[in-house]
């Protein structure tokens, strides 16, 4: 596998900061809720920007965590929304589960669904039994997102782990991205098993693990994988950890603040508003910068950054990330001049 984040080099290194950022990537890898769309909305530019890389003849697979629909079910989703897509190029944490219980039980054997009919469906895909209940015997718990999922599933379920079933998740995310904010996602619920059984999934299949991006990555064959997603713990971790460059956009969950706090193991290569960062070089900035760069210059003095300057808000960024990520100056930060005021606006830093 090529394109591993440790290969990318770093700030003006990596490529794509002077020309196009696609145009160093075989392979485009997009999440979904958050990046192309909110539950069912196309988030501005995103079926413009699939379009401009479909119309290039370039390579896209969506990768998604939500397990409460189908990959033909996400391909039609897409397609309804002006993203033509097959559901070959999607792959989901749902049907992903269904393959790993299929390699470790047999033919058959019944698994308690946590979840939507979508789960149940990828499971009967591999020819295992969806069953509701732990008085018949689950071979394994399956848990997803599902929005009917009530206290009654999560107590079958807590029956049949507690007898003896492994338990498995499609994915933890706390939150789902939506029009409205962040709602409930399906690590919410896995948090009222975890509570109730004192105890962890055994196995959690989807991101911030890396079999998503990995099975997508083998499909650019020799050519380069960027990962495009909105959350640092799922999207950018799942990235660095199948050894993929990743591009944060912040149209969804993950924001500026929570970029400055965030670990080694969630930084991405890049960092970009929206979509466009993919073909405009001025909407996009490989992360860290240097302290003093583009205008910009910030410092790290009492547990707090200070941007002083001007220039390009994705700069200041760059320039933030370079310091808050090498000293122990927290994600608060100061303005010194008006510039550098309405760029932490941009960023909701001003707060």
């Amino acid at each position: 596998m090529t394109g591993h984040a440790g290969e990318a080099g770093s700030g003006a290194d990596r490529a794509g900061t002077h020309g196009r950022l696609v145009d160093g990537y075989a392979l485009v890898a997009f999440d979904l809720d958050g990046v192309i769309y909110l539950i069912d909305r196309p988030i501005p530019g995103a079926v413009e920007a699939v379009g401009r890389l479909r119309a290039e003849g370039r390579a896209v697979a969506y990768a998604t965590n939500n397990a409460s629909r189908r990959s033909s079910e996400v391909a039609d989703l897409l397609t309804g929304m002006g993203v033509p897509a097959e559901p070959a190029e999607v792959l989901t944490s749902a049907a992903a589960t269904a393959e790993l219980l299929a390699d470790r039980l047999p033919a058959g054997a019944p698994v308690l669904v946590v979840g939507a009919e979508a789960l149940r469906a990828e499971l009967r895909a591999v020819g295992l039994r969806p069953v509701s209940t732990a008085e018949e015997q689950p071979a394994a718990v399956a848990q997803g997102y599902g929005p009917q999922v009530g206290w009654s599933d999560l107590a079958e379920a807590s029956l049949a782990v507690r007898a003896g079933a492994p338990w498995y998740a499609t994915n933890t995310d706390r939150t789902l991205p939506s029009p409205r904010g962040p709602l409930p996602g399906n690590g919410s619920l896995v948090a009222v098993l975890r509570t109730a059984l004192d105890r962890d999934p055994d196995v959690v299949v989807g991101k911030p693990e890396p079999a998503l991006f990995a099975t997508a990555a083998r499909r650019a064959g020799s050519g380069r994988t960027l990962v495009v997603g909105d959350r640092l713990d799922t999207d950018i971790e799942g990235a660095r950890r199948a050894g993929l460059d990743s591009l944060l956009v912040l149209t969804g969950v993950s924001d500026a603040a929570e970029l400055l706090a965030a670990p080694e193991s969630r930084r991405p290569a890049y960092v970009a508003f929206d979509l466009t960062g993919l073909f405009d070089p001025e909407a996009v900035v490989a992360v860290p910068g240097r302290p003093r760069a583009g205008g910009w210059s910030v410092t790290g003095t009492g547990g707090e950054l200070t941007l002083d300057g001007g220039g390009r808000p994705l700069d200041a960024l760059a320039a933030l990330c370079a310091v808050a990520w090498t000293t122990s100056a927290g994600a608060r930060v100061r303005a010194a001049s008006p510039a550098a005021a309405e760029a932490l606006a941009a960023f909701g830093l001003d707060g």
